[in-house]
C-alpha cells in the first residue's frame, strides 16, 4: 500500500513536471522567457487561470479546447505530463526512493524536452542539453559519473571528427557529443556502448522511411537510454552472451 501511494505521489508530482517541460519546450526554441509571462492561450492570446493549468486534468475538462476562444488545444500536452509522470514511476520502479531519485528522473524529464524539440524544430538547444548532463552526474559515484560522462562524450566527439574528415563535411553535432556525456554518466560502462548500439537499431527504419527529410537520432539516443537503464541487468547479460557465448 506504502508503495502504491509513493507511486502515486511521484505520478502526480511528475505530471507537475511535464506541464513544466511543456513550457520548456514552447519557449526554449523561441528564446522567450520560460518564467514570464504567464501562460496563455496561443489562439487568442488571454492569461489562462490557475485552474486552467492543472496538468492533464485541465486538458480533459476543457474538452481540449481554450475555455476562451474554443480553439483546439495542442495533444502534445497532456500526452508529455503522462509520460513525464510515467517516467518518474518507472524510475521508482527501478531504483528505489534513493536520494538522487530527482536527479536521475530530472536528467531523463530533460532529455525528453530534448526528444519533442528535435521532433519539432529539427533543434538541440544547449541550455537543455547541458542541463541534463549535470542532473546525470548526481549519482552516488560521482566521480566515476563524471568519468564515464568525459570518455563516452570525447569518444564521440572523436569518432565524429575522424567521420568528418574521411567523409568531408560535418558528420556529427555538438548536441549529440553531450547527449553521449549524459548517457555515460547514467549508464556507465559497457552499458554506454549496447544503448549506441540500440539507438542506431531504433533509428534504421524511420531513417528509410524518411530519408529525404532526415530523422532527429537525439529521440533515438534518448530512447535507448531510457531501455538500458531500466534493463541494465539484462543488457549486460546479453553482451556477455553475445562476447563470450
Amino acid at each position: 500500500m506504502t508503495e502504491i501511494l509513493l507511486g502515486a505521489m511521484l505520478f502526480i508530482f511528475g505530471i507537475m513536471i511535464g506541464s513544466f517541460l511543456n513550457v520548456v519546450i514552447y519557449r526554449i526554441p523561441k528564446n522567450e522567457n520560460i518564467a514570464f509571462p504567464a501562460s496563455k492561450c496561443q489562439s487568442c492570446q488571454t492569461p489562462l487561470k490557475w485552474y486552467h493549468n492543472i496538468p492533464i486534468f485541465s486538458w480533459l475538462a476543457l474538452g481540449g479546447k481554450c475555455a476562451f476562444c474554443k480553439a483546439p488545444i495542442d495533444k502534445q500536452y497532456p500526452i508529455v505530463e503522462f509520460l513525464t509522470g510515467v517516467i518518474f514511476v518507472i524510475l521508482y520502479m527501478k531504483i528505489g526512493l534513493v536520494w538522487y531519485l530527482p536527479f536521475v528522473a530530472a536528467s531523463f524529464s530533460a532529455l525528453f524536452a530534448l526528444v519533442m524539440i528535435d521532433f519539432k524544430y529539427m533543434a538541440v538547444p544547449d541550455s537543455i542539453n547541458f542541463t541534463a548532463l549535470a542532473l546525470a552526474l548526481v549519482q552516488p559515484d560521482f566521480l566515476d559519473a563524471l568519468l564515464y560522462a568525459g570518455i563516452a562524450a570525447g569518444g564521440l566527439y572523436l569518432v565524429g571528427l575522424l567521420s568528418s574528415l574521411i567523409a568531408r563535411k560535418e558528420a556529427m553535432g555538438g548536441a549529440d557529443v553531450i547527449v553521449a556525456g549524459t548517457m555515460g554518466a547514467l549508464l556507465g560502462f559497457p552499458n554506454f556502448f549496447i544503448a549506441i548500439f540500440l539507438s542506431a537499431l531504433l533509428a534504421i527504419i524511420p531513417a528509410m522511411i524518411w530519408r529525404e527529410r532526415g530523422v532527429p537520432f537525439i529521440p533515438f539516443l534518448a530512447l535507448a537510454t531510457l531501455i538500458v537503464y531500466l534493463y541494465d541487468t539484462q543488457a549486460s547479460q546479453l553482451l556477455d552472451m553475445i562476447l563470450y557465448g
